[in-house]
């Protein structure tokens, strides 16, 4: 079987290693730089314009509605400038019946056939009409404004969501090389200005529908007044062009400083008890100040200019207003206007006039918006993935539970290879401790086999089959893996337990905690198992988040458990009610233990030892004892009478100097050493992390 298993595979097996070998070698040449780097800035990026526009399609209607009501809104605001100047200025107070070539859109006639009908007085009748315009402009403004926010929140809403669901498939390997803080940063502030993008394209879309009408009306009323007027546009431009060129890399100064704000608060709230234990916090808060600051100057910056352009721009306006008046007042004293012509004039100029200057205001909308967009796509687009069967296997109801590695050679992305050659097999059932020092690549074969890296094919096995034929969803609904840092998550204790799964219910968590003896302490909390629990279970003893995290693995029921054992000081209370649960835990199941205490390597069916990467001895306890090697010297180092362990641990200097003796000594032909060389360090069955590379966060 073995064989077969192990022949050349046919073309199509073939053809799928070819691929995942060119994606294995991307991401080895992964550059994670990229992903903080400077993109295009593209002041007006089309292309992401259009992107986002997918999101909104659903809302479509919403946001035509809101499109059509800025129209009305803005069609409306032309009309009342109309009753101000014809009506009220040369019907009402300066009577002038010289015909005008401007057209008023029939406001007169309107405003003469209501004061035939009624006894009421012309300027009230004036009155009257801007009133119901401003009221039926205000009520359609308040309808745009919703279904506009309407719209734009639920497009933003659905993109959040796609985004963090983006994030939550990112392998292991990401996050290793990328700062979760400034990953927060693009699923919160990112996200946030692109609200502002579609709110005030939206807007200024709104207030350049009636651009081009006032442009005509004004051409059509002087064209020399229009010449003038318009003066002052090449200026605007020219400013706009050079706001544009400096705040650039202002706001990409401001977006790498609230990323780093955000990391390193992210940081330093994840490690506070550290933090606080070691005296840190002033240190920390200088930091953070230094931070701060920098993002303070940066924005003051952008504060500085911002207000500068938008000073010019108001001072254009009224430097145009003032030509206008000047020109337009000698053609008024000349009679070839009238007054309120004047006016009209003055107030469509400041309707032509406001748009271009709020270009100001939007460009700065837009550099944030454009650059949070890329970033945003950027994580949506970011290809790394964990590599996924075309056709995977469908696994049998219940797996028979043998575990083998064959020939397995691993290294983190960018670093000296963990794992080298690294075979054995596990029957089903059998129980075997992985023994070995820190860095030798314990923790390392648990994320492989619950696929949290990428690997060659036809190197590790479950029931003979090839776990990169497995989805690995599938995969890891058949592996229990319990860590040493095993997270606790905001909710109840049974939502710790059953995780979501509709397999587990109310009865079969109350099960598992009996069995692993959890059920005792979770009685006594004020709610029993719907107690909400503190972020990462601040709220539990490191022994009592333990036990939860059997009962959450053994109601699962899966069919290989692998365990990292916590190697955390607890009372011997604590330590005798865990042995007893990981017994209970291991029963009837396939189990790989990272071991660290004599009772759980010795329960044990079988023993491998770990060195440098490689397998060094593979047995029982009593096999391995006496072949007298690695796990021998182990064994005795670790393990002597209770008189030789006190006078070591008197004194820790002659203690370490013995250690390292006795291990040249058993070990004349090995130079290396399990204490870490110069720097000591742990101990042979010492905890933590392997591999020389990035860590990993967890499975």
């Amino acid at each position: 079987m073995s064989e077969a298993i192990s022949s050349a595979p046919n073309v199509q097996q073939r053809t799928e290693s070819v691929q995942k070998s060119d994606t294995k070698s991307r991401e080895q040449q992964r550059n994670y730089s990229a992903f903080d780097q400077e993109l295009t800035h593209a002041a007006l990026n089309l292309r992401m314009l259009m992107r986002l526009l997918q999101w909104a399609k659903p809302y479509k209607l919403t946001l035509i509605t809101s499109s059509i009501l800025v129209t009305l809104v803005a069609g409306l605001s032309v009309l009342m400038p109309i009753v101000q100047s014809r009506v009220v200025i040369d019907t009402v107070l300066v009577p002038n019946h010289a015909p005008s070539a401007f057209p008023d859109f029939r406001v007169v006639d309107a405003f003469e056939w209501v004061r035939d009908a009624t006894e009421w007085h012309p300027l009230l009748i004036a009155m009257s009409m801007y009133l119901l315009m401003f009221v039926i402009t205000n009520l359609m403004s308040i309808a745009q404004q919703l279904t506009l926010t309407s719209g734009a929140l639920k497009t933003l809403r659905d993109l959040r969501v796609d985004l963090f669901t983006s994030l939550e498939h990112k392998p292991a390997s990401f996050y290793d090389n990328v700062g979760v803080g400034r990953v927060m940063t693009r699923i919160t502030n990112d996200v946030e200005n692109l609200f502002n993008l579609i709110t005030s394209f939206v807007q200024h879309t709104g207030d350049f529908v009636p651009f081009i009408f006032v442009v005509v009306i004004l051409f059509h009323m002087d064209i020399e007044l229009t010449f003038v007027g318009m003066a002052i546009i090449p200026i605007a431009a020219a400013a706009t062009i050079l706001f544009r060129w400096v705040m650039r890399e202002i706001f990409r100064l401001i977006r790498d400083s609230v990323s780093q704000l955000n990391q390193y608060m992210q940081e330093d709230l994840m490690g506070i008890e550290v933090v606080q234990l070691s005296g840190r916090e002033e240190y920390n808060i200088s930091e953070y100040r230094k931070l701060n600051q920098e993002n303070r100057r940066q924005e003051f910056r952008a504060i500085n200019w911002e207000v500068a352009f938008e000073s010019f721009n108001t001072s254009l306006t009224s430097f145009a207003s003032a030509a206008v008046l000047w020109y337009g007042g000698g053609k008024v004293v000349q009679e070839e206007i009238s007054l309120g012509m004047l006016y009209l004039f003055l107030e469509f100029l400041n309707r032509m006039v406001a748009p271009i200057m709020g270009l100001g205001y939007f460009f700065n909308v837009l550099f944030r918006s454009m650059a949070s967009g890329e970033r945003i796509f950027q994580a949506l687009d970011w290809d790394e993935r964990i590599h996924e069967p075309e056709h995977p296997v469908k696994l049998p109801e219940r797996l028979k539970g043998k575990v083998e590695f064959r020939n397995v050679s691993f290294a983190y992305p960018g670093s000296e290879q963990v794992l080298s050659n690294v075979s054995f097999a596990i029957e089903p059932g059998e129980k075997l401790a992985i023994v070995g020092a820190t860095g030798s690549g314990k923790s390392t074969i648990i994320r492989l086999l619950a696929r949290s890296y990428d690997f060659e094919d036809n190197m590790i096995f479950v029931d003979d089959i090839d776990v990169n034929q497995i989805q690995t969803n599938d995969l890891r609904r058949r592996v229990g893996v319990v860590l040493q840092d095993f997270h606790i998550f905001s909710g109840t204790i049974l939502d710790n337990i059953a995780l979501s799964n509709p397999n587990v219910s109310r009865e079969r968590a109350i099960w598992a905690s009996r069995l692993v003896n959890a059920h005792r302490f979770i009685e006594e909390l004020s709610d029993g198992y719907d107690t909400e629990l503190a972020e990462r279970g601040h709220n539990l003893s490191q022994g009592q988040q333990q036990l939860l995290a059997f009962a959450r693995v053994l109601a699962s029921d899966t069919e290989i458990l692998v365990l990292d054992e916590a190697t955390s000081s607890i009372d011997t209370g604590t330590e005798l009610l865990i042995q007893e649960a990981l017994h209970n835990l291991t029963i009837g199941r396939t189990c790989i233990i990272i071991a660290h205490r004599l009772q759980t390597i010795q329960e044990c069916d079988r023993i491998l030892v770990l060195h440098q990467g490689q397998v060094r001895e593979l047995g029982t306890h009593e096999e391995l004892l006496a072949k007298k090697g690695i796990y021998y010297t182990l064994h005795e180092l670790q393990f002597q009478d209770s008189a030789t362990a006190t006078q070591l641990t008197t004194n820790p200097d002659e203690a370490e100097a013995n250690r390292r003796r006795r291990w040249v000594e058993m070990n004349p032909d090995d130079s290396s050493s399990p204490f870490g060389g110069e720097q000591g360090g742990g101990g042979f069955l010492g905890g933590g992390p392997s591999g020389p590379g990035p860590r990993p966060t967890g499975v």
